[in-house]
């Protein structure tokens, strides 16, 4: 499986297809559906990735995709049983502010009327902005927000499609105790983790799932996110030597972690990314290079032709020239799943699609991940959400864990620049 950049056979044709279907599409007054994400700031390239793919999937959703067909609301337009009316995303954006997150989510209900949102990207947003949301009854569908707690508030109108901290732990684990480098098993484990919501939750509970295994954490170093410099950082894992670091950052951290570690010439035997910064195009392009081997972790694989990954991904690059990448597919999922769940419904009364939402049971073949399924406990959390390992190498990454899906050989100890 080859997660990043590859080549394109017929799938864009989709759309061209779809708009065949013209005398067909969706007709009738709009159905609001808000997102919210950082269009600026310093995570504006992933927020803008996802826009894009959320973009992608109104155009989907509203003109007839035959060939996605096993898909939900594909093979019609609009909402058919709410009278085909089109789907109309509003996006906000969140800045990076939890604060702007939360007046953002107030004006998408209470201003443009939507029946249910999604976002936030970052976890401290999701947490903040799916406050408003539960207070006013809207439900708020999260496709990437990994933070435990979010599903821990005892909330009824807050879902989650995404593998979590005790799914990403779990695989990070397994796959340590089985590793070894120059014959050797790795002991020694860093962390290193950015301050906010999503960071600390993380390295928590990788901690706590280490310690479950008799494995111990040698190190942890929290960092302020968005940091000018990490040389303190980078130079303090340098001198203790781990055998493993894992990093829990967003992008232009994770470019800056990449390029200090360069300059310092520090390389540990075995470097883990977590998701979110990593899986970021703007850090493949920028940092991939220098980046060679890092191991990161995913759901998405767009390799098999014929796939529903794949022939969304194709698209995808038609609309942007680039691939489309873990977190932006996951976002795109979450936002999948509600717009299924409204048309479920066959109302855009909140309390309908709440009831719908608690009923999904969605198949693998009705997703774009490669998730065994979407179906909510009773906290909201999918409990069908699964987790890869993957490896960089040159600027695509590929499935290397577990091995019986696995479609290249793990590679260690890790080069990062040659």
């Amino acid at each position: 499986m080859t997660i990043g950049r590859r080549p394109l056979l017929a799938a864009p044709a989709l759309l061209l297809a779809g708009r065949a279907f013209a005398q067909g599409a969706a007709q009738g007054t709009p159905i609001k559906v808000g997102s919210l994400m950082p269009l600026t700031g310093v995570a504006a390239s992933a927020g803008n990735s996802a826009k894009a793919a959320l973009e992608l999937a109104v155009e989907l959703i509203n003109t007839p995709q035959p060939d996605l067909a096993a898909m939900p609301l594909m093979a019609t337009a609009g909402f058919p049983a709410i009278g085909g009316r089109p789907l109309q995303l509003v996006m906000a954006d969140q800045q990076g502010n939890p604060s702007v997150a939360q007046n953002q989510a107030l004006r998408l209900i209470t201003q443009e009327r939507v029946v249910a949102l999604t976002g936030a990207y970052q976890s401290g947003l999701t947490l903040t902005a799916s406050a408003i949301a539960e207070r006013h009854g809207i439900p708020f569908v999260n496709g990437e927000s990994v933070a435990t707690n979010l599903t821990e508030r005892g909330f009824q109108w807050f879902f989650r499609t995404t593998p979590i901290g005790p799914d990403i732990a779990a695989i990070y684990m397994e796959f340590l105790q089985q590793v070894r480098v120059g014959g050797r098993p790795v002991a020694k484990i860093a962390i290193v983790n950015e301050n906010t919501e999503y960071g600390t939750s993380i390295a928590d509970v990788i901690r706590r799932t280490a310690e479950g295994r008799g494995v111990s954490i040698a190190l942890q170093i929290p960092y302020a996110a968005n940091s000018a410099d990490v040389s303190a950082q980078v130079l303090q894992l340098k001198e203790a030597q781990p055998d493993v670091v894992i990093f829990i950052s967003y992008t232009s951290d994770a470019i800056l972690y990449a390029r200090t570690m360069r300059a310092q010439g520090y390389r540990p035997p075995v470097l883990i990314g977590d998701n979110s910064g990593f899986s970021d195009d703007s850090f493949v392009q920028s940092a991939g290079d220098i980046a060679q081997g890092l191991i990161n972790r995913s759901a998405f694989d767009a390799s098999r032709p014929g796939s529903n990954a794949f022939k969304i991904n194709a698209l995808y690059k038609t609309r942007t020239g680039r691939e489309m990448d873990d977190t932006t597919a996951r976002i795109m999922q979450g936002f999948l799943v509600a717009c299924d769940a409204i048309n479920r419904a066959g109302s855009t009364q909140p309390a309908a699609i709440q009831a719908a939402l608690r009923a999904t049971d969605l198949k693998p073949e009705q997703l774009i991940m490669g998730y065994r399924g979407v179906k909510f406990d009773a906290k909201g959390q999918n409990i069908n959400a699964s987790v890869l390992l993957v490896q960089l190498r040159g600027r695509d990454y590929v499935s290397v864990y577990p091995a019986d899906t696995a479609t290249a050989q793990l590679e260690l100890p890790y080069k990062g620049w040659e």
